[in-house]
């Protein structure tokens, strides 16, 4: 017999009955019922109960373990009373009775019980991570987590893209992100940079002739943390093609991406179209470049209602340049008391409030109430209810201005109202298609052209589009929304020096600077470049909507906490003075 075990804990059943075993694994947990000890062993794969009375010769020895003791035991197997049978285990019709038993591993205090749903601080958790590991939940997120990882290698390789490894210690390159900056030992004074992405080495693999790349990618970016994002490192599906458009892109991903999400749905919808929404629509609808679709509510412009109104603040911030007022439709929601509370969310987030609109039974049919309705009086009011398809019972709030200063507190707003109202279904990936991204924006204060995104996309109508109005100019940019995230980013690239020289010059870069940063990329560009693009999609966060948590910290088998530290190994932690030496460097110690 093996030396450890002749089965795993979830092998066993009614066809074992009778034979001598041997299992190892973890005490799940001990019960003791007067002379029986009845204890759950537990290994990655399963949960066997076994047994002890006083005629086992090993009964002293099993009394004394504990919770979390790794053991070895050799028993024999036993069909349960049929009233004992536990139809949850797939072991459940069956225990062992142990005949022999050793300690493998013997456990202290446990600081988190790994039995049980108890909730314990997050330090807790991560300084004990390989206790936290064992526990269910996180045993079927690392697994799903594994299981994912294999279905999107296996769908790339059969839609014909091949796996390359690029660089890890690579050149420092602004790509959005504060770099992780390493010391060379072997040239004093300069440093490598850990990649934020593999993004012009992936672009070069176009260029030196191959079509279809990714690579299961770990990314490296000094980021402040979010429950959406890890504060140090992260992975992502990675890929390029050449000789494509946009919509060659949409085509390759999509189908890998639908069927990772079919796969592991766990019974949830996918849906089938993934729409196509301009990042401007985005903006207007829903608040954000990254919608959550399965929220019905979108917001609309409702300006010409208020303009030369009796509702003065908002007739008079539409007398202003580029002021809008948007409405944010609240089917269900139309009550006093929800709408008071709405307005005090929008107080909370920095607004003076949001005024609002609610429609009820009156003494001769619907009508509308609140402060704006009393202003505006009932043309303007109907006007609105019917642009926005209110009836008996609805509700529809309102914010105004220039729409980059309330955009994204309405975009939260119709988020928590969705919410309050019950009208997002749970039970469905919504994706969407984000395009046509603005690639230049202007500072308010100082009138400064700079990118607003990636620099590297090609331009919509190419150098022809840079000679107009740099804040019109449209890249072919897109980015896959789901649920509420954005899972997907990427580009059709801009292959052509001289536009991307262009390009450059209009945020304020010279050529030389240009060169300086990017010279790998630009010098190989000058060597038949192929037209290519392609995207990135965020491991950890597909995996984190696939197992239905909040946190992405949920589905990292190690993650740092929200300060960027590894509790569990000490990092980061201070070099020893050999070290330094060795690099050249010298810490200044901070007042």
């Amino acid at each position: 017999m093996h030396a450890y075990r002749s089965h795993t804990c979830v092998d066993l059943n009614v066809s074992n009955v009778g034979q001598t075993v041997r299992l190892s694994g973890w005490v799940h947990r001990v019960r003791d019922h007067g002379g029986v000890l009845f204890i759950d062993l537990r290994d990655h794969y399963g949960v066997t109960q076994i047994i002890a009375d006083t005629d086992s010769p090993v009964f002293s020895q099993v009394e004394a373990l504990r919770s979390e003791w790794c053991i070895r035991i050799d028993g024999n197997v036993l069909a349960r009373d049929e009233s004992l049978i536990n139809p949850k285990l797939p072991t459940g019709e069956v225990e062992v009775f142990i005949r022999d038993i050793e300690v493998l591993g013997a456990a202290e205090e446990l600081p988190l019980m790994v039995f049980g749903d108890q909730e314990y601080p997050e330090e807790t958790r991560l300084r004990y991570r390989y206790l936290d590991l064992r526990r269910e939940k996180l045993q079927n997120n690392m697994k799903l987590r594994s299981d994912v990882v294999a279905s999107i290698r296996k769908r790339m390789w059969d839609v014909d893209f091949r796996e390359f490894q690029t660089p890890i210690i690579t050149a420092s390159s602004p790509e959005g992100a504060r770099d992780f900056l390493v010391p060379s030992r072997l040239h004093p004074g300069k440093f490598y940079a850990l990649p934020q992405a593999p993004q012009q080495f992936k672009q070069l693999i176009m260029v030196s002739g191959f079509d279809r790349y990714f690579q299961i990618a770990p990314c490296f970016r000094d980021e402040d943390p979010r429950a959406d994002r890890s504060p140090t490192d992260f992975y992502q599906l990675d890929m390029e093609m050449s000789f494509v458009t946009q919509q060659d892109v949409f085509d390759a991903i999509e189908p890998v991406l639908k069927g990772v999400f079919e796969e592991f749905s766990g019974g949830r919808t996918v849906d089938k179209d993934w729409p196509q929404i301009s990042y401007r629509d985005a903006a207007l609808w829903y608040g954000t470049d990254k919608p959550d679709l399965r929220n019905p509510i979108k917001m609309q412009v409702v300006s010409d209602h208020f303009r030369g109104s009796g509702f003065a603040i908002f007739a008079k911030l539409l007398e202003q340049e580029g002021a809008e007022i948007r409405a944010i439709p609240a089917p269900t929601g139309g009550s006093r008391k929800f709408c008071d509370r709405m307005n005090a969310f929008a107080q909370k987030e920095g607004l003076p409030g949001m005024g609002y609109i609610f429609w009820r039974e009156g003494e001769n049919g619907m009508e509308a109430a609140g402060p704006l309705a009393k202003n505006i009086g009932p043309e303007r009011t109907e006007a609105i209810r019917e642009q926005l398809g209110m009836g008996i019972g609805d509700a529809a709030f309102f914010l105004a201005g220039k729409p980059k200063t309330f955009e994204a507190v309405a975009g939260r707003a119709r988020n928590v109202i969705g919410e309050e109202l019950n009208l997002i279904d749970k039970d469905r990936f919504a994706f969407a298609w984000i395009v046509d991204f603005p690639i230049y924006e202007q500072d308010a204060e100082t009138g400064k052209i700079d990118f607003e995104h990636n620099p590297f996309s090609m331009p919509q109508g190419g150098m022809d589009a840079l000679q107009g109005n740099p804040l019109k100019v449209l890249g072919y940019q897109y980015d896959l929304a789901c649920n509420g995230y954005e899972l997907v980013s990427g580009a059709i690239r801009n292959h052509k020096p001289e536009i991307m020289f262009k390009a450059f010059e209009i945020a304020g870069y010279d050529e030389a600077e240009v060169r300086k940063r990017f010279g790998g990329m630009v010098n190989a560009f000058q060597y038949g470049a192929p037209p290519h693009g392609g995207c990135a999609a965020g491991i950890d966060r597909i995996v984190m909507l696939l197992a239905d948590e909040m946190n992405i910290r949920e589905v990292i088998m190690f993650p740092m906490n929200q300060r960027a530290e590894d509790l569990m190994m000490g990092a980061p932690s201070e070099p020893i003075s050999d070290q330094l030496m060795e690099l050249n460097l010298r810490v200044i110690q901070q007042d």
